[in-house]
């Protein structure tokens, strides 16, 4: 993954939550992946352009 300079926060190729650009044409649609900008988990959410969201809180299940 690479960062360059902040963008806008539209959340295409940018962090939704610092807006730095994130580049690559090697992600998947629902992969998780962390921002080297501010450590946010996002959530690939389209492909073609590259958009990304914040990604859900994981919430523990307890066997029910």
């Amino acid at each position: 993954m690479q960062l360059q300079k902040p963008m806008d926060s539209a959340g295409i190729n940018g962090c939704p939550t610092c807006a730095f650009e994130i580049l690559g044409e090697h992600y998947m649609e629902g992969e998780v992946l962390t921002c080297e900008g501010c450590s946010a988990e996002l959530e690939v959410v389209g492909l073609k352009p590259l958009r990304l969201a914040e990604a859900p809180e994981v919430e523990e299940d307890w066997g029910e």
